[in-house]
């Protein structure tokens, strides 16, 4: 059945999607055209913007642009003015150079007049005066032979001075100082004073001005300069090596093998250089390189000679032993003490007075050594046990006195220390029969072991040998005492003084501090008394004077080294350690033993 399509349905329908499609066209276009019309609006309001900023930094560059027009305006005008002056400069400096070159060309002229002048005059002199001259020339050569003559004979002279100073010194038994000004430091620029007000605290106001003669400039404000001059046995300035410094100390070491003992110590206040002097730059290192050996202090370089000269006695006549203290808040520890199982601990030890009167450290630990490097190994293994602490003056500052002890066992004595044996045992029977509270084992009690003991003296050569207490009394073991001669080279690296309110230190460093000034207050003390010759001597105020009693005020040979800081900043502590040198030069102590000196020749 055929099918019948209505077209004007079809074409009704496609009518109506057009319509639809241009509808949508329509409202397209309008959306289109409303953005159009926003975005004019945009850029009218940008271009208005635009426009008012534009105004604005029109507005703002009129004024500069005016200034620098009124500048160049300015500027026009005062080099306009200025034109004619530099035009008249450049005329008048033309005229200058015309002058200058007229007056040079004048003194060539006259230098050359003048040169044949001189070499005229020359020529007639050689030719008048030639004898003349050379007379002089010879007489000017005489003189020159002369005072090269006059130069040898004084320090020859000034030897012979040295040589008869130091006999009499030992002859007088009195302490030996010296003094060594070191250099300045850069702790020293620390800057106290007030500006105007005074020197500065760097400022050098110590000074060694010969090698015996220290000056010391006391420049206070509003009072003249005032110069205090301090003379001791010899005086190092900061210049002196170690070596230097060690060449007069080395006489001394030669006693230790003639039976005497011997005492070296440093003082002087916190940062003077006194463990420098003793120890060296590096003690905590090996001294092996040819640099390091020449920073190398007293206590190594000692130890090396010492061991020299023991070298050129007959073999195994010499043993040494080394013991190392500390004395810490006036108590002495044994810095070699050893624990159960071989540990380093310090261990309080006690200074006791012998029935000789000289003093001894129990239960002390001894460590035989066989050279100076078995030496310094064994005090560079006990030096970081010393109490140290910073303070504001020094930062590796000591806060103990240490003494080390080099013991030498002799079994073959000389001639000298034989007779130095038979004095010191004849002394020792001396104070034994005036001493009161003599223990009931000694002589006193027992006139009859006295009375043998002395026939036994005057018999046999060997018998004045002490026991290792230095006791008199009569040893349970005489062959072993009367086999061996002791004699003690004491080392000693004292704490310096320090003021608190400089140094800065409080809490246990401050009574630390207070520790070291009494015990170096009771050295003052001792010293004051022996150099008045006062019936007692307070050695026990104090357990450092106490253990140095011997070396102090016995007849042992004991050097003080005096170490003090040359500036401004120090000059209160370095005037007190200068007045206690030399107020120890002034004490008279026992004369020792008379000695044959053969290398001194009085003409």
């Amino acid at each position: 059945m055929p099918l019948f399509i209505n077209r004007d349905q079809i074409f009704a329908h496609q009518v109506h999607l057009l319509e639809h499609k241009l509808r949508s066209k329509e409202e397209r276009i309008l959306e289109l055209e409303t953005e159009n019309a926003i975005l004019h609006l945009r850029l009218a309001e940008c271009l208005g913007k635009l426009r008012r900023d534009q105004e604005e930094e029109t507005k703002t560059l009129n004024p500069h642009e005016q200034h620098q027009r009124n500048v160049q305006k300015i500027t026009r005008s005062a080099l306009a003015k200025l034109l004619p002056e530099v035009q008249a400069v450049k005329q008048d400096l033309s005229e200058v150079f015309a002058v200058y070159l007229s007056f040079a060309t004048e003194l060539e002229e006259q230098s050359k007049q003048l040169l044949e002048k001189v070499q005229q005059a020359s020529c007639s002199l050689n030719g008048n005066r030639g004898d003349e001259v050379q007379n002089l020339q010879a007489h000017v050569a005489a003189l020159e032979r002369s005072l090269e003559e006059e130069r040898e004979r004084c320090r020859a002279e000034r030897q012979r001075r040295k040589e008869l100073h130091n006999t009499l010194v030992e002859l007088r038994g009195n302490i030996r100082v010296h003094c060594r000004v070191r250099p300045v430091l850069p702790f020293d620029h620390v800057q106290h004073s007030i500006p105007g007000s005074g020197p500065t605290s760097s400022e050098e106001v110590i000074s060694a001005i010969s090698d015996d003669t220290v000056m010391v400039n006391c420049v206070k404000t509003g009072i003249p300069v005032h110069n205090r001059m301090f003379e001791f046995e010899r005086v190092h300035g900061p210049e002196d090596s170690q070596d230097a410094v060690f060449e007069e100390v080395k006489p001394l070491l030669t006693s230790l093998l003639d039976g005497y003992n011997v005492c070296i110590m440093a003082y002087g206040q916190t940062g003077s250089g006194k463990t420098h002097t003793m120890m060296g730059s590096q003690p905590l290192q090996e001294h092996s390189g040819t640099q390091q050996e020449t920073q190398q202090g007293i206590i190594p370089k000692a130890a090396a000679e010492l061991f020299r000269l023991i070298s050129e006695k007959p073999a195994e006549s010499h043993t040494v032993e080394v013991s190392v203290m500390e004395v810490y808040n006036n108590e002495v520890f044994d810095l070699l003490a050893k624990d159960e199982r071989g540990d380093a601990a310090l261990q309080r030890r006690d200074v006791i007075t012998t029935s000789s009167g000289s003093s001894q450290v129990t239960s002390l630990t001894y460590e035989p050594v066989c050279n100076a490097t078995e030496v310094m190994q064994i005090i560079s293994s006990v030096l970081k046990l010393r109490a140290h602490c910073p303070t504001l003056v020094h930062a590796d500052s000591s806060r103990s006195h240490l003494i080390v002890t080099l013991t030498i066992s002799s079994k073959s004595p000389n001639a000298l220390a034989l007779a130095r044996r038979l004095q010191s045992a004849k002394k020792d029977m001396q104070r034994s029969i005036q001493k009161e509270w003599w223990s009931p084992r000694c002589r006193r009690a027992n006139p009859a072991a006295r009375h043998s003991s002395d026939e036994l003296c005057a018999s046999t050569p060997c018998s004045p040998c002490r026991s290792p207490s230095h006791s008199p009394c009569p040893s349970p073991r005489p062959s072993i005492s009367q086999d061996l001669f002791r004699t003690k080279l004491q080392l000693v690296d004292l704490a310096g003084s320090e003021c608190a309110g400089m140094s800065g230190v409080s809490g246990t460093a401050r009574w630390e501090a207070s520790c070291i000034n009494r015990s170096l207050s009771a050295l003052s003390d001792v010293l004051g008394a022996l150099a008045e010759q006062r019936p007692h001597v307070p050695y026990r105020n104090s357990r450092l004077t106490h253990l140095l009693q011997d070396a102090i005020g016995g007849d042992a040979k004991l050097l003080m080294m005096l170490c003090v800081s040359p500036t401004q900043r120090f000059i209160t502590e370095s005037l007190q350690s200068l007045d206690f040198g030399t107020r120890a030069r002034q004490v008279q102590k026992e004369l020792p033993p008379r000695r044959k000196n053969n290398t001194l020749k009085v003409k």
